[in-house]
């Protein structure tokens, strides 16, 4: 029997298992799924914990999530087009959900798939290796809780590990003397722990955007956002500033390019995160920066050069749950023998077409029209359910209006549903005065405030 192997089960390796069992409650005839997942429990980046460093054992902690985060983006843009939002609370809910709500959304709909049984928690992956004469893969893995090794044969491996865990961690002059806290945002827990401080970001992402806007929230006295390439220019409280890039910190001062100082009391290095797949050899291992579009991934999906060997979420991206469904059906209907991959020099041609798109993006609505189509090519050759992307594209071009309008306001929007029309409530309290996160208060009945 043909088997896969599923790393990761996070919203990506979800969304796989979840492809597949659509496909066989549907009668089809399905391969042996083992997935595993390090953590003791799903949702990949969206299990939020207080460790940092290190897990209970002795692994790299996966997450980067942290007390009172809120969805940056509406949940409208996220929204699975088999499971809706509204079928899973049992009535609409406000635009701009708090991690807790999100990630009972995701496993809400896994939980009704019944894949758990497919996954093997607190085991990590350790290597795979791929044997040409058998055209098989040796998924060599460790229990956690046992701590024994075993290895495994299958036909195909899906790496949906995610590229968001491992910290690209730069070093400025004079770090080594800094007497406050320096922190990457990987470790960000909580933004009360910078009441009352002088707070430096270093970057412009969507990460520093978030982490310095929580810390304004909760009561930093102050936010300085440095950035490398160009301000956000978001029409930020007189109590938040940009200045152009750190160049070194003396003592508690910081210094920037443009030879202005400011003296801070802690340092959140919003600088991104690293493809980083130690448990796989070069020959398999994606090397790129964190773009649309990545060269060496047919579909941004099958590994051009072994297409059996899969990555899902290996882009940046504007959509996210639903774009990993669309990579998730497809990725299946090739295994599944319902889509024929094309020859290596047919694959290499489509894949660097898409690079030339995505070169050609010169602002977020290219970048947000090019995701779209990529994603529109992809449904167009399975039975996913029907999905608007372009109404989907609108409202993500709307939600970068609403951010330029006011940074601090914009999670107070609402937007219809693609998949139902229903249009969301206001949430019963505006953000920046919403300091509770919790899933029960933020579904509770309360007066707007």
């Amino acid at each position: 029997m043909t088997r896969v192997a599923i790393i990761g089960a996070g919203p990506s390796g979800l969304a796989a298992l979840r492809a597949f069992e659509s496909a066989r409650t549907k009668g089809a005839e399905i391969p042996e799924l083992v997935c595993y997942e390090r953590q003791e429990s799903w949702g990949g980046i969206w299990n939020y914990t207080w460790r940092t460093g290190l897990d209970a054992h002795g692994e790299a902690v996966h997450g980067s999530m942290y007390r009172y985060l809120w969805s940056n983006g509406p949940k409208e843009c996220l929204e699975f087009a088999d499971y809706t939002f509204e079928e899973h609370f049992g009535r609409p809910i406000p635009s701009y959900p708090p991690r807790a709500v999100l990630h009972d959304y995701i496993v809400g709909r896994v939980n009704r798939s019944d894949v758990k049984k497919y996954i093997n928690f607190e085991t990590a992956v350790r290597w795979v290796e791929y044997d040409e004469d058998t055209a098989k893969y040796t998924v060599r893995v460790h229990d956690l809780k046992s701590d024994l090794y075993s290895e495994s044969e299958f036909d195909f491996v899906i790496n949906a590990s995610g590229h968001f865990s491992t910290p690209n961690v730069p070093v400025f002059e004079g770090f080594e003397l800094f007497p406050g806290r320096i922190m990457h945002s990987h470790d960000f827990r909580d933004a009360v722990e910078f009441a009352g401080k002088d707070l430096l970001v270093v970057g412009s992402s969507y990460s520093a955007e978030d982490i310095g806007i929580q810390a304004y929230k909760y009561g930093a006295k102050s936010v300085t956002y440095s950035y490398r390439t160009a301000p956000m220019g978001f029409k930020w409280p007189e109590t938040m500033d940009e200045r152009s890039l750190l160049t070194k910190v003396v003592g508690k001062t910081a210094h920037f390019a443009d030879g202005s100082t400011k003296d801070v009391d802690a340092i959140v290095l919003c600088t991104g995160y690293l493809h980083h797949y130690p448990f796989l050899p070069d020959s398999l291992r994606l090397k790129s920066a964190n773009r649309l579009w990545p060269l060496d991934l047919y579909k941004g999906i099958f590994w051009q050069d072994q297409p059996t060997f899969m990555y899902l979420g290996g882009q940046d991206q504007y959509y996210t749950f639903n774009m990993f469904d669309s990579q998730a059906w497809y990725a299946r209907d090739v295994i599944l023998g319902r889509i024929a991959l094309p020859d290596a020099a047919t694959r290499e041609a489509d894949l660097l077409a898409w690079r030339v798109k995505e070169e050609a993006c010169e602002n977020p609505s290219d970048d947000i029209d090019f995701q779209t189509e990529y994603i529109r090519d992809l449904l167009a050759a399975t039975d996913y359910p029907f999905l608007d992307v372009d109404h989907v594209a609108r409202l993500f071009k709307q939600w970068e209006h609403h951010k330029e309008e006011d940074i601090l306001t914009y999670r107070d929007r609402s937007y219809p549903s693609v998949i139902t029309g229903t249009q969301s409530p206001a949430h019963h309290t505006t953000w920046i005065k919403a300091l509770d996160d919790s899933l029960a208060v933020f579904l509770a009945n309360k007066s707007s405030s």
